[in-house]
């Protein structure tokens, strides 16, 4: 494994000269929603820059097949009428990691027009599993939960708007789409990779706490509060099954399972 700075645009054209990959799967950006309001130049330049560098590296030294990853961050402020969304629904962006987003996948439409790259485009909706970070909502609700049965911490949950709903997704579903979009997709299009259905966070978050066992509280944390929080983002994925074939196999029930117990396993290892 190579670990590299994709702004550095010669390091960039040595390593793909090098290495001429077939696949290209790019994930690369600051993708951290209160990172970015908080530091928006370093997410705009970090994250459009980056991928610049790399699809003028690819389109020097090969042509391999290339997927760019968007956001469902990119549609922003559609209105609940306006769900499930579709990939023609207009960007309505909501902060500046989802302004970047929608520059990335703008950049692969035009590099696949401009120059013929095999680059396809999608746009997942929130996912979440086992080995995630805990800078997001469900991963952050599972550390908490099991850091309180071991008695780490008081036995409350802290968090933000509760209120919102969300398309969220296994991520080993959301890989296995990555895997079919490059294999099936069709070159210059755009997918969503989403579910069709709206999770409430604090319907999700009562899940959690069934799991454990302690009794738990919540308490809403002014610091975990968005400034432009979106209150519904749910996807349409009929353009993406039809392609591939693709659709989710992992019930939420056992993501939810899944990561409050790898939670487990990692709050217990970090105690020695």
């Amino acid at each position: 494994m190579l670990a590299a700075d994709l702004r550095d645009g010669g390091l960039v054209d040595r390593v793909i000269d090098r290495w001429r990959p077939d696949y290209v799967f790019h994930l690369a950006a600051q993708t951290y929603v209160p990172k970015s309001t908080a530091t928006p130049v370093d997410t705009l330049s970090n994250n459009i820059i980056g991928q610049v560098n790399l699809l003028e590296a690819l389109r020097a030294f090969g042509q391999p097949t290339i997927l760019i990853v968007g956001s469902a961050e990119q549609y922003g402020f559609a209105t609940p009428e306006e769900m499930p969304l579709r990939e023609d629904q207009p960007f309505r962006p909501g902060n500046p990691y989802a302004v970047s987003k929608i520059t990335q996948d703008m950049l692969g439409y035009q590099y696949a027009r401009s120059y013929g790259m095999r680059i396809v485009r999608v746009r997942p909706f929130n996912h979440f599993g086992p080995g995630q970070s805990d800078r997001f909502v469900l991963a952050t609700f599972a550390r908490q939960v099991a850091e309180a049965e071991r008695g780490l911490i008081e036995p409350t949950v802290l968090t933000g708007d509760l209120s919102s709903r969300r398309d969220f997704l296994d991520v080993r579903d959301v890989v296995r789409g990555y895997r079919l979009a490059v294999e099936r997709g069709t070159p210059g299009e755009v997918y969503n990779i989403a579910s069709g259905h709206g999770y409430r966070v604090g319907e999700l978050l009562d899940q959690l706490m069934g799991m454990a066992s302690v009794p738990l509280t919540v308490t809403t944390d002014p610091a975990r509060l968005r400034p432009s929080d979106i209150p519904v983002l749910i996807g349409d994925a009929t353009r993406f099954r039809a392609a591939t074939g693709w659709a989710p196999r992992i019930p939420i029930e056992h993501s939810l399972a899944d990561t409050f117990e790898d939670w487990r396993r990692r709050v217990a290892a970090d105690q020695g």
